[in-house]
């Protein structure tokens, strides 16, 4: 029996985009064992998933060099046979390069590539070259799977669906208004505005963390439409992916919630302020769309993850997005 350790401990949407590794290796090897490791924090995202064997779940946040010599230890004793590692920063690529496996599987971006029995190539689309980031992912097994596309997968709980079926009794949309960063999150002015417009035979369900609840209770106090209600922090991950899987459509920026509605095929609206779809980290729902400003802006995109402010200081690339271009995806 074959045992593969997938690393990704960067944030919730890497580890959601990086289930489509775990859907690959178990169709070509359905008696594997395959274990992942995550950051703290990002392990509840693959509870109960019915084909991870354990998830290992590495500290950052306190005690960092410690945590990750005591998690290198715990690799070394499971004798893994191949090692795929997602991430291109050094201390998972010492995880890698020292884990003791047959095989260490990395991307030529890591500071430790040169220790991995096999590199790869890391491409970021630049308007030329487009590969979605499920695409340069897989590209880590092809060699002993195949070149086709798998793509993401979560899967809540019946408790989950259970949990938020209660909210379901009428049709719904949802909105995930935040973002880690501020030139990637649509202004909450914006999306009050867009509410104000939606049809009121829809309920409206504010999604976000704990720390989205100020951004989620301002949209919903200053929208004239009483059907909105807020959810921020009251579901886990896993509940509110149950939740986006049977809406009319998930209105989301391009962070986390943007890829749990991929890993629900669940209808999902994506707009882009600062970054572009060219990155690698669209939808990948069957029925999606993108919106973003309409005419080029000469400093869009300005940067592959965003900015606390703008760097010209207008945010253009956000405050010129129209509302019909939001509402007219629910047609």
């Amino acid at each position: 029996m074959q045992q593969f350790l997938i690393i990704q401990t960067a944030f919730i949407g890497d580890v959601v985009l990086a289930t489509s590794l775990i859907e690959k290796l178990h169709k070509w090897f359905p008696d594997a064992r395959i274990d992942f490791l995550v950051r703290k924090g990002n392990e509840s995202l693959l509870a109960g998933h019915p084909y991870v064997h354990e998830v290992l779940v590495w500290d950052k946040k306190k005690n960092k060099q410690q945590n990750l010599l005591k998690m290198l230890w715990t690799i070394r004793k499971k004798k893994y046979d191949k090692v795929i590692n997602i991430q291109r920063f050094a201390a998972t690529g010492i995880l890698t390069a020292f884990s003791g496996a047959r095989e260490t599987i990395g991307f030529d971006k890591n500071p430790f590539s040169f220790l991995f029995t096999k590199k790869i190539k890391h491409i970021v689309g630049d308007g030329t070259v487009i590969k979605h980031e499920i695409e340069r992912n897989l590209d880590l097994i092809s060699a002993f799977t195949d070149g086709t596309i798998t793509n993401p997968v979560l899967y809540p709980s019946t408790n989950d669906f259970e949990t938020v079926k209660p909210y379901k009794e009428k049709k719904y949309i949802t909105v995930s208004p935040a973002s880690v960063w501020f030139t990637k999150q649509y202004p909450a002015e914006k999306w009050i505005s867009f509410i104000n417009k939606v049809p009121g035979s829809y309920q409206i369900y504010l999604l976000g963390a704990s720390s989205d609840s100020p951004l989620c209770v301002s949209i919903m106090q200053a929208s004239s439409d009483i059907a909105v209600i807020n959810l921020s922090g009251k579901l886990s991950f896993l509940q509110s992916a149950a939740l986006m899987k049977d809406a009319a459509m998930n209105y989301v920026n391009d962070s986390a919630p943007m890829h749990f509605a991929s890993a629900m095929n669940a209808p999902v609206t994506a707009v882009y302020c600062s970054t572009v779809p060219a990155f690698g980290f669209g939808p990948l729902s069957d029925k999606k769309y993108i919106v973003e400003i309409r005419e080029p802006l000469y400093c869009r995109p300005c940067g592959l993850h965003g900015y606390r402010t703008c760097p010209e200081k207008h945010f253009n690339c956000a405050w010129k997005i129209e509302d019909e271009q939001l509402w007219e995806r629910l047609g």
